[in-house]
């Protein structure tokens, strides 16, 4: 599947997955659901569920390094300055072969264009917050939030799922 492709599944994602709500008990419980998911498949990740400016849920597995964290940083920092995924940014600056500089004048040392962090919505409220997970390869990182997000929504997975490459 092509960038272009991705990007409209992305844009798909982003649209249908929102959450009733966004307090303590949800972020747990996504949080929690992540860290399940990686454990069992032995990933070693760094998960992280926040509202803008407050972090309700963190968690470094083992394998991870303090260097996952901090990409964990500069993708929820683009998600809460842009509201769309790291992912989605990551790929449509690369079609046009873009920087996150050139584009929006944002520093790579508090942002990056990576896939891992996802806009968390609330309906009829708008993006008020991020879950992120950093330790995979980006399109992975991202599809491991996609999938999370399905469990919690009791949405079809597959029916949101990237295509295969």
């Amino acid at each position: 599947m092509g960038l272009s492709e991705d990007l409209e599944q992305v844009a798909m994602q982003e649209n249908a997955l929102q959450l009733p709500r966004l307090d303590m008990q949800v972020a747990w419980e996504l949080g929690s659901s992540l860290r399940t998911m990686a454990k069992e498949r032995g990933m070693s990740v760094v998960i992280d569920v926040r509202r803008f400016g407050q972090q309700l849920f963190y968690v470094a597995l083992e394998g991870t390094t303090p260097d996952n964290a901090e990409w964990v940083r500069r993708k929820s920092n683009l998600v809460a300055r842009l509201h769309r995924s790291s992912y989605a940014i990551g790929l449509s600056l690369k079609i046009k072969n873009e920087t996150l500089l050139e584009k929006y004048g944002l520093p790579i040392a508090d942002y990056v264009a990576h896939g891992g962090s996802f806009p968390l919505a609330v309906a009829g409220t708008g993006v008020v917050g991020s879950v992120t997970v950093s330790g995979l390869p980006q399109r992975e990182d991202h599809e491991l939030v996609v999938e999370a997000l399905c469990a919690a929504l009791n949405r079809d997975y597959s029916a949101f799922r990237l295509r295969a490459e």
